[in-house]
């Protein structure tokens, strides 16, 4: 292949990128797919993951090729689906159309497509390509990988500190540190994201909405996952009184009251219970029961506490750092509670950095 078609294949894959990733945080619990179709050199179909999952990518590109995509180029993000779920499988769709080339980022890690897809393009006399962009879209389907791999979801830690590496005021109240971009910011992360986590020290302190609060994007807020061992939620508070607008999951121990749990889930929370360790919920738990729920990408948004938990358990896969040019002083709440602020980035990689008004974004993914 020469350089002007590796770089023209790059170019088409990126766009497929592209179009996948306005799927994220909708598309659960199946990934966001991008797909393209070219006929030489011009995209004559564009499709990417519907919300809840279905349609897939792939047949809504060839949908809007129509007949042109005969002898076309398909570029796809993630392996096409193999298997009878509950749509028909993708390479049907690919075969039937007549797309005689497919380039294909990656291979799927479900078990059930796992290399199968692209072989049964192949034995159709498809022509397959596997591998291109291959760690961009290893990126962008993060979630479904160890979803498939590991059985939870990926995790986004966001963490707001001061200046002087606090997180709140003394006693434990709120303290605003970001601006109002990082603010914005932060809402495109819960729009793409399946479900935003926060402790029940957040709801009580805080009261927060945990919704997506961009112009035209309510619509794109995740799910609401509250940690509460003992199940105090109250019944006014955002979380559970908006219930039936935004789901709301509420995790609780064992041991917690029936009745608070069925008093929740009488308002409309779904309610689950899960083991301790010293105290704490089980995270592991909680993110094996998330990823059978369907969740794939996970916004971890609590305080230090919760964050720390996090970290110390090791279930932290990327990180959303705001640093603040403000200080709280010497009597606020440190970010990571027990922990020096550098636990949270030690054995991560920094991927990015931008100044946003006068607070700057890290972004660290694990090394």
């Amino acid at each position: 292949m020469s350089m002007t078609d590796q770089a023209t294949d790059e170019r088409f894959m990126r766009l497929a990128l592209d179009l996948g990733r306005r799927g994220l945080g909708a598309t659960w619990p199946n990934p966001a797919v991008g797909a393209v179709v070219v006929k030489d050199g011009i995209i004559i179909g564009r499709g990417w993951t519907a919300p809840g999952g279905r349609p897939h990518a792939e047949p809504q590109a060839l949908k809007r090729a129509g007949k042109a995509a005969e002898g076309a180029t398909l570029y796809v993000t993630l392996e096409p689906c193999s298997h009878e779920g509950k749509s028909p499988p993708c390479v049907n769709s690919i075969t039937r159309a007549g797309i005689a080339r497919v380039v294909s980022a990656m291979e799927d890690p479900n078990p059930e497509v796992a290399g199968q897809g692209h072989q049964r393009l192949k034995d159709k006399k498809v022509v397959v390509e596997v591998g291109l962009l291959a760690q961009e879209a290893r990126r962008a389907h993060a979630g479904h990988i160890l979803k498939m791999t590991k059985g939870r979801p990926h995790v986004l830690l966001k963490l707001a500190v001061s200046a002087d590496g606090k997180a709140g005021l003394a006693g434990r109240r709120p303290a605003q540190i970001s601006s109002e971009a990082a603010r914005k910011r932060v809402f495109q992360l819960r729009a793409q994201s399946d479900a935003i986590l926060v402790g029940i020290g957040t709801v009580l302190a805080d009261n927060p909405a945990l919704s997506c609060r961009l112009p035209g994007m309510e619509g794109r807020s995740p799910v609401r996952v509250i940690l509460d061992g003992q199940l105090k939620a109250p019944i006014a508070s955002h979380v559970i009184a908006t219930v039936r607008e935004t789901p709301t999951w509420v995790f609780g121990a064992h041991s917690a009251s029936q009745i608070a749990g069925e008093i929740l889930e009488e308002r409309g929370a779904k309610v689950f219970r899960v083991g301790t360790t010293k105290g704490r919920l089980n995270l592991d738990e909680v993110l094996q029961i998330l990823a059978s729920e369907g969740i794939t990408r996970l916004l971890v948004e609590g305080g230090p506490t919760i964050a720390a938990s996090f970290v110390e358990a090791g279930s932290v896969d990327e990180v959303a750092l705001i640093r603040s040019q403000k200080a709280l002083g010497n009597e606020a709440i440190d970010a990571l509670e027990g922990q020096p602020l550098e636990a949270l980035t030690q054995g991560f990689t920094l991927t990015g950095s931008e100044q946003v008004e006068s607070d700057r974004i890290e972004r660290y993914e694990r090394a």
